[in-house]
């Protein structure tokens, strides 16, 4: 089961201080999660070299950058060209300390190396969605901003989620809710999707959250919405996001050097079983089975994990509800 509302994620609402009227005012208010915790796991140190892989409001990157002062530096990537944009606003102030790249985490290996960092000393992971595309309507990210159902980070590849919902039969659709939402009524949710798109299209955010709605037994009480685990389903698979998670945690290996920190944020179980098993095995290192006596793989320990997973205070959950969910786990990179 997911441990949160996944429409509800990553980053916080504009800061109070913010200007209502929006512009970098606001944009400047982002609150970054689990701000101190992620610097405090990370140690920059100055003139490290560190990457965000996944920059959103920018709120961590600029935090890192202050913590690496003087002559830090941090690669910054998000797939989502407006993320760029406006990381690139935020982070004016450090001149060439801030190299951005659009590109996914899923490209660290190559994007990395080409851009200079190739042995770095932290790479921090915010997995999920900033509050900006939530709110964006152009894309239906969440139903509470509405639009039509596209939900890429990069909107320059991949297919529309409202593609799939016209074109996967009944099965495939299930499937894919069971598998990526672990939503327990998949099967009557595809049910009525297929028999709703054969005299009316399912494009916008709105009518999937009212179809959901529709086909799901209301329950006594409810926290979140009906539609929360199909929204995250879509979203997931639209983006592949948790095969990019996997191939971004390995690169982490080629480009941390010894002593080097990984620091990963995830806000649901999907992503936080698979950061969780891949820091297990890497610090477990021997892979042989457990009726061997003595270790025949010689695979070596990679990483070392720099205790439990942490969450967000009660102050913090207070002053930013999207919080709520987010889970932290570090891992510090040791000689092979």
């Amino acid at each position: 089961m997911s441990f949160k509302d996944p429409l509800d994620e990553k980053s916080g609402a504009p800061h109070p201080a913010a200007s209502p009227e929006g512009g970098a005012e606001v944009e400047l208010g982002h609150l970054p999660v689990m701000a101190d915790e992620v610097i405090e796991t990370l140690a920059p140190r100055p003139g490290s070299l560190q990457i965000d892989a996944t920059l959103g409001g920018a709120g961590h990157a600029e935090r890192v950058l202050e913590a690496s002062s003087p002559g830090g530096r941090l690669l910054g990537l998000d797939a989502d060209e407006a993320a760029i944009a406006r990381s690139a606003r935020r982070l004016a102030r450090f001149g060439d300390r801030a190299v951005l790249r659009r590109a996914n985490f899923g490209e660290l290996a190559e994007v990395a190396p080409a851009a200079g960092f190739g042995q770095v000393d932290g790479l921090l992971l915010d997995l999920g969605l900033s509050s900006f595309q939530l709110a964006d309507v152009e894309r239906g990210f969440g139903f509470r901003a509405g639009g039509r159902l596209d939900m890429r980070f990069d909107t320059s590849r991949g297919r529309p989620a409202a593609d799939l919902l016209a074109t996967m039969d009944q099965n495939e659709l299930a499937a894919l809710f069971r598998r990526f939402g672990e939503e327990p009524f998949a099967g009557r949710i595809a049910r009525t999707i297929v028999e709703t798109r054969s005299h009316s299209p399912v494009e916008t955010a709105e009518q999937l959250a009212a179809l959901v709605e529709r086909a799901v037994p209301a329950p006594k009480a409810r926290r979140t919405h009906p539609a929360t685990r199909v929204f995250q389903a879509l979203r997931i698979a639209v983006n592949d996001e948790l095969a990019a998670l996997e191939v971004g945690l390995a690169s982490s290996l080629v480009l941390l050097r010894p002593g080097g920190r990984l620091v990963v944020l995830s806000y649901h179980s999907l992503e936080d079983r698979i950061v969780k098993r891949f820091i297990a095995a890497e610090q477990r290192g021997c892979v042989c089975p457990p009726q061997v006596p003595i270790c025949v793989c010689g695979r070596n320990p990679n990483l070392r994990s720099l205790g439990k997973s942490r969450t967000p205070s009660a102050g913090e959950i207070a002053a930013n509800p999207r919080s709520r969910s987010a889970r932290l786990r570090g891992a510090e990179r040791i000689a092979a």
